[in-house]
């Protein structure tokens, strides 16, 4: 339905469901040519030989418990193949590095493995997505300066309602020629129109631990923005893909598309078909873009992921590591201040 709608990119995840949702994803794709449509695969968490730790999902591959340097290029190959396999196919258009820790981001080795995957004709490009939790800045910075010869993509959450710490990525990730996608673009669902003040979540939904009264915020934040929908012709959804895409180097937008409790919520075809129909070539203006960012502003309000100044030593976690000097060179080089 998606297809016919007019949704030409589909991205998915070795890791989502241990290949399940590769193989829902390719038995949804077996009619349709496989020249005529974009998938992007992601790989980086090794759910073979590492163990599932509760809520932190499987390891990354790059843990040290798992293997060495020497065995990166042997495992994201394997990944690679098997993916493929699940998906029905012999080639990503896109493979991104899924949620890497400090190692993915600074190892060569790391990313002459994935460089040989696309030597070795698996995928035609290659990128990265961080996650699944927000920050990583100055990390997604340094890694576009040192690894951007082999970096065609990235991914990064943004959306009008959380332009910050998204937006800081943008002029570093144009000065080295990657093209960005930008995931949750939807918001948590605000933007397709059917969350309101008081919805009740169901039972075991992520978002239901997002700070509290984050629902009735963003509702309120979304009243001036409406106006600006309206004027144009657009849906709340539009307006937010819309916004997206009106900076470079925005390329793609990727909301999550989820049938909500209640019987008021928006059927999950609708809510599709909504998206699909964004106009293609409507852009906003850099004035209208500020504006719209200024509404949204979000500066500060979560503790950030990756490289940060709260750690003086070893951390143990797969996603928070201490500050380098040379990362803070680099928030000076793109004028993104000290303060993380």
């Amino acid at each position: 339905m998606a297809y016919e709608a007019g949704i030409r990119t589909f991205v998915t995840a070795d890791v989502y469901g241990q290949g399940r949702a590769d193989r829902a994803l390719a038995e949804a794709l077996a009619g349709y040519d496989r020249d005529s449509y974009c998938l992007v695969g992601m790989l980086g968490h090794d759910f073979v030989d590492g163990e599932r730790e509760g809520s932190k999902g499987y390891p990354r591959f790059t843990n040290p418990k798992l293997r060495s340097a020497a065995g990166y290029r042997d495992f994201l190959r394997k990944a690679c193949e098997s993916s493929l396999n699940d998906c029905g196919t012999d080639r990503f258009d896109l493979v991104m590095l899924h949620n890497p820790d400090e190692i993915g981001y600074t190892s060569e080795d790391v990313w002459k493995g994935m460089n040989s995957l696309k030597e070795e004709g698996l995928a035609d490009r290659l990128g990265i997505a961080p996650g699944p939790a927000n920050g990583f800045t100055l990390d997604m910075v340094s890694v576009f300066e040192e690894f951007g010869e082999v970096i065609d993509w990235a991914m990064i959450i943004l959306n009008p309602l959380e332009p910050w710490p998204g937006q800081h990525v943008l002029g570093a990730a144009k000065a080295n020629g990657v093209d960005l996608l930008t995931r949750v673009v939807d918001y948590g669902g605000l933007f397709h129109g059917d969350i309101k003040p008081g919805h009740e979540f169901r039972p075991g939904d992520h978002r239901a631990y997002r700070p509290e009264g984050w629902v009735e915020r963003g509702n309120s934040a979304m009243e001036p923005m409406r106006e600006i929908a309206e004027k144009y012709g657009l849906s709340m959804i539009q307006f937010a893909s819309a916004w997206n895409l009106s900076q470079e180097p925005v390329k793609c937008v990727v909301p999550t598309v989820i049938q909500e409790a209640g019987d008021d919520a928006v059927p999950i075809e609708d809510k599709i078909r909504d998206y699909a129909a964004l106009p293609e070539e409507f852009r906003f203006t850099a004035e209208e873009v500020e504006a719209i960012r200024m509404m949204g502003d979000n500066t500060g309000c979560m503790t950030l992921k990756g490289a940060s100044q709260r750690h003086d030593g070893p951390c143990d976690r797969p996603d928070e590591w201490p500050m380098r000097d040379d990362l803070l060179q680099l928030a000076g080089k793109y004028d993104l201040g000290e303060g993380w």
